[in-house]
C-alpha cells in the first residue's frame, strides 16, 4: 500500500459516514439544534481549539523529528484558525476542550497512528464541517464569514495532503500501513458515532431520507 491508496481505501470504507457527516444534519448535531450564528460559531471555535490541544500535546512528547515538525505546524495553524473565528465571537468566549475524536486522538503514542488519525482521518471529517458552515452563512447572506471558512476548508484539506505524505516516509511495512488505515477510519467512525447519537438525542434520525 502507498498513501494514495491508502485515502482511497479510507473514503471508500467509510463512505457512508463520510457522506453523513456531510449532509445539513452535522450542523443540527453539533449545535443541539440551535441554529444561529453564535452558536455555529462556537461549535466551530470549540472545534479548532480541540484540534490545537491535540497538535500541541502531540509536538511536546512526539519522538520523530518528521512527525512532530507536522504536529507543530498543524497546531499553528489550528491555533490560527480558532483565533480568526473567535474574532467573530464575543469577547468573554471561553473555549470548550475535548470530544470524543479528540479524547481517541489523544491517546495514539505511535507516529504512524498519529498522523493517521490527525492528518487524515480527523481533516477527512473537518473538511465536512467547513461546507456545512460555509453553506450556512451562505444562506445568512454573511458573505464574509462563509469566505472566511472557505479558506479555513482549503488549509484544513491542504493538511490530508501533508499528512498522506508523511505516511509514505513513516511506514515501513504493511503492519505499518494495517494500522494507519486503522486508525484513519477508526477516527471517522468515532465522529460518525458521535453525530449520530447527537441526532438521536434530539429525535432526529441520523440516516438520510429516501
Amino acid at each position: 500500500m502507498n498513501a494514495a491508496e491508502l485515502r482511497e481505501a479510507v473514503e471508500n470504507d467509510k463512505r457512508t459516514e463520510l457522506d453523513r457527516l456531510g449532509s445539513s444534519k452535522l450542523l443540527v448535531a453539533l449545535t443541539d439544534a440551535e441554529l444561529d450564528e453564535s452558536t455555529v460559531l462556537t461549535a466551530a471555535g470549540n472545534s479548532e481549539h480541540a484540534a490545537e490541544r491535540t497538535f500541541s500535546q502531540w509536538a511536546d512528547d512526539e519522538e520523530n523529528d518528521r512527525a512532530r515538525t507536522a504536529f507543530e505546524a498543524v497546531a499553528a495553524q489550528e491555533r490560527d484558525h480558532y483565533d480568526r473565528v473567535a474574532e467573530r465571537l464575543p469577547d468573554e468566549f471561553e473555549p470548550v476542550d475535548g470530544g470524543p475524536m479528540h479524547a481517541y486522538l489523544r491517546g495514539r503514542e505511535d507516529a504512524v497512528s498519529r498522523v493517521a488519525g490527525g492528518m487524515v482521518g480527523r481533516p477527512l471529517v473537518s473538511v465536512r464541517t467547513h461546507t456545512q458552515v460555509i453553506n450556512f452563512f451562505t444562506n445568512e447572506a454573511d458573505r464574509t464569514t462563509a469566505d472566511l471558512f472557505r479558506d479555513l476548508k482549503e488549509e484544513t484539506r491542504a493538511v490530508i495532503d501533508d499528512g498522506t505524505d508523511l505516511l509514505d516516509e513513516l511506514c515501513e511495512d504493511a503492519d505499518d500501513w494495517e494500522r494507519a488505515s486503522a486508525t484513519a477510519e477508526y477516527v471517522i467512525q468515532v465522529a460518525y458515532d458521535d453525530y449520530a447519537d447527537s441526532l438521536t438525542e434530539l429525535g432526529v434520525d441520523p440516516k438520510p431520507l429516501c
